[in-house]
């Protein structure tokens, strides 16, 4: 079961690279925003990719304890987000990640190194 708002982050961040999703970043935006703890970005190399994402994410957080908030995008499938209270996730196509380039919007948050805190994510399931 997760205990932490990052170990969901970490799982969600786990979950999409095993998924072959591309660029995948976590952003620790607690100091920032009352929106969320960690937002977790990534990009699908399709609609059909960015659904199978989606899908991955959504089904292995529910299965480690998370609850959902909402999801939001899933029927066109170029920006999906999962709200998972703590941890938003997001997963674009290519084209809309370029557009709406959060990593620029929120560059005051404190981005985690994916592949140091990989192991504890995945040593955690």
């Amino acid at each position: 079961m997760i205990k932490s708002p990052k170990e969901a982050a970490m799982l969600a961040a786990k979950v999409l690279i095993e998924k072959k999703a591309e660029d995948v970043v976590v952003l620790d935006i607690s100091s920032i925003s009352v929106l969320a703890d960690y937002f977790v970005i990534a990009t699908g190399k399709s609609s059909i990719h960015v659904k199978a994402l989606s899908d991955e994410v959504e089904e292995k957080l529910l299965e480690s304890g998370c609850r959902i908030r909402g999801k939001e995008g899933y029927e066109e499938a170029r920006w999906v987000l999962i709200d998972f209270f703590d941890v938003i996730v997001h997963v674009f196509d290519e084209d809309s990640r370029d557009y709406y380039d959060l990593e620029r919007l929120w560059s005051d948050a404190v981005r985690i190194d994916v592949d140091s805190d990989f192991d504890f994510a995945y040593n955690r399931q």
